[in-house]
Order: structure tokens, then C-alpha cells, then sequence
């Protein structure tokens, strides 16, 4: 069986799909084909993921004529798919799918994109609102509307010896210590500003790991978070807390820096699902989000939130300027999650 598949475009997705991966990877048989389409950005997320067999690199935004539509369109009919599984939402991946002529195309009906699906689901509702379901949970779905087998809710994550290397360097620099004694932190959030925890209560706790825990902290970033990392470093004031603000960031190093960790503490963002994906103990603040939409189903992961009126929201930044629902959730709350943490990590490891 030929199939094709939408990938989403945000990196946490992107891991929280890797079920549906599996499961569609072993429909399509050993005989069979896999192509996904993916933005150029979750390619780097996803390299070396054993599932995927071929890409089709795609950004609408781009100026590049090869990562657009007709290109995608062209090359998604050269594969000849017996079905496209659409794990992206938007009208413009629905009619692409739609031009391809794919006898079998399976997705959400959503957006006004049901004409253009052969299988349509809906997500579940309560009334007219939508019941918050874990995402690995949705896109699986996807896979068993077109009798993909079922599959356990692990995430698959791999690295480049190319990530390695670049890791190697981290450690080598800083002086990091071997052996999972490193704590990571990431306080990064392409969503909005409402998902970002204080950089100072970042720095507190990166001191009090540093201090109490003797550990060494490395704060990771993207190229727009550097300055962010930077004031984490300088409000810690510790020699054992660094970041890598001064280095040539990439996704690869990030997941190679948290696959080597003792532990991370992180936004709910997509360096979150490295965590979880390589088995690292997990601590994850929450802001305007409801948890049950990234459920990780994992048990390594500890997920704090401070209850408000106003929220969860949803919204990208805070509505009434107070952002009390992260402001609101203390160091000392953050840091009795780390040592729970740090026991498990210890209680696994013997």
C-alpha cells in the first residue's frame, strides 16, 4: 500500500505524530511506500525517525516554487498514494490532497475542508465546544479510519551523529560534566508570550539546582530566544549555570543536549516532547493551555499549573496583562516538582 501523509507544523505535533507513523508505516506493509509532507523545519525534527521513508518538503510561505503547492501536488501524484492521511488542519493541505486524485484522503472535517475528504471525523464535542483530547490520541484515530493496526502511545525521536558532535561541543566548552548531571532548561514558546514563564523565576531555580542539587544547568534556546537565555544565565548568578545564547543553535543539538540530561524543565513547547520522547524525566509549566490537549501519556513527566479564573484561555498572549497563571506559579512549587524528579531519576536508574 502507497500512503501519504500531512505532518503537522508545529514541532511538538510533529512528535506527538510518531504513533500514527508507526501505525501507518506498518499499514503500508514492507512492499508498500510512505511519503510524508512536512515543513523543511520538522524534516530536521524528525530526521533519522525510522518510519518515515520519504519526504516532500513544503511551505506555502516560502518564495521557493519547489516548497509550494503545485510542487507538492506534482510529486504527490509521481507516488500515486492509495490514501493521504491529512494530520494538519487547513482548507490549503485539504484541496491539495483534493488535486492529487488520491482515491482515499482521511482528515478532520474542519475549516470548511469536508468536501474535500472521502473519510471525514469530527472531533468530539460537549455541546458546541470541543472535548480537550490528547493530540497522539486524534492523529491515531486518522491512522485506524484506514485499518492501521493499534500502536502504544511512545513518541520516536532519534539524532544525527551530526547532533553528537555539535552536543560534544556544548559539553566541551562548559566543562559540562558526563553521566546525567546536567539539568536543561527551556523556556522557549513559539505560541505566544503567554506561554513563557518569568525568565527570573528561571534563573531562581536554575540557582537552587545549581546550589542544593550540585548540579550543572544548560538553557537551551532558538535563535530568537537567545537574549532570553542570556538574562537566565545572568539572574542565576552561578558559575554551573549556562547557556547556549552564544552558540549556532539548531533543533538537532537541542534534542541532543535533552537526550543526555539528567532532567528538563520546560514550557509546553516542542523541546518539551524530547523529554519525553527519549525517556528523560520531565517537568512541564503550564499557562493558558489545557493540559489535556498534549497529554504525553508518559510517566516521567510532571505537569504543573496554576488555577485562575480566567483561564485556561487559550490565547497567545494574556488578555488582561496580568499573565497571573504563570507569574502565579512559584519557583518553590517548580522546584519541589525538580527534587520529585531528580528521586525518580535516581530510583530508575538503580
Amino acid at each position: 500500500m502507497n500512503l501519504a501523509v500531512f505532518l503537522p507544523n508545529w514541532v511538538g505535533d510533529a512528535v506527538m505524530a510518531t504513533p500514527t507513523l508507526r501505525a501507518l508505516r506498518s499499514l503500508a506493509g514492507v512492499r508498500g511506500r510512505m511519503v510524508s509532507v512536512l515543513r523543511p523545519h520538522i524534516a530536521e525534527v524528525l530526521a533519522g525517525v525510522e518510519s518515515l521513508d520519504e519526504q516532500i518538503l513544503f511551505d506555502p510561505h516560502s518564495h521557493d516554487s519547489e516548497l509550494g503547492s503545485w510542487s507538492v501536488i506534482k510529486q504527490l501524484r509521481s507516488c500515486s498514494p492509495d490514501a493521504i492521511v491529512l494530520l494538519t488542519n487547513s482548507l490549503r493541505t485539504g484541496l491539495i490532497a483534493w488535486a492529487t486524485g488520491a482515491p482515499e484522503r482521511v482528515g478532520y472535517s474542519r475549516y470548511g475542508r469536508g468536501i474535500t475528504l472521502t473519510t471525514k471525523l469530527h472531533p468530539p464535542r460537549r455541546g458546541r465546544k470541543r472535548i480537550p483530547t490528547p493530540a497522539i490520541d486524534s492523529y491515531l484515530q486518522l491512522a485506524y479510519a484506514i485499518g492501521a493496526p493499534n500502536q502504544a502511545p511512545r513518541l520516536d525521536l532519534t539524532t544525527l551523529p551530526s547532533d553528537e558532535a555539535a552536543a560534544d561541543a556544548v559539553w566541551r566548552k562548559f566543562s559540562l560534566p558526563v553521566g546525567g548531571n546536567v539539568v536543561v532548561l527551556n523556556s522557549s514558546g513559539a505560541f505566544g508570550s503567554a506561554k513563557l514563564w518569568p525568565s527570573e523565576y528561571f534563573g531562581e531555580l536554575a540557582r537552587r539546582i545549581a546550589d542544593r542539587d550540585r548540579l550543572s544547568v544548560l538553557v537551551v534556546c532558538g535563535p530568537d530566544e537567545r537574549r532570553t537565555a542570556e538574562q537566565i544565565v545572568r539572574d542565576a548568578r552561578h558559575p554551573n549555570v549556562v547557556s547556549l545564547a552564544a552558540e549556532p543553535v539548531s533543533l538537532g543539538l537541542t534534542k541532543a543536549c535533552v537526550r543526555r540530561s539528567r532532567m528538563l524543565v520546560t514550557t509546553d513547547s516542542g523541546p518539551r516532547f524530547f523529554g519525553v520522547a527519549f525517556g528523560v524525566p520531565v517537568v512541564t509549566l503550564f499557562g493558558p493551555t489545557y493540559m489535556d490537549w498534549t497529554s504525553s501519556h508518559y510517566a516521567g513527566e510532571i505537569c504543573l499549573q496554576h488555577d485562575v479564573a480566567c483561564g485556561p484561555c487559550m490565547r497567545h498572549v494574556c488578555p488582561y496583562s496580568h499573565h497571573r497563571c504563570m507569574r502565579d506559579l512559584t519557583v518553590d512549587r517548580v522546584y519541589h516538582a525538580v527534587v520529585r524528579q531528580l528521586q525518580f531519576g535516581r530510583r530508575r536508574a538503580a
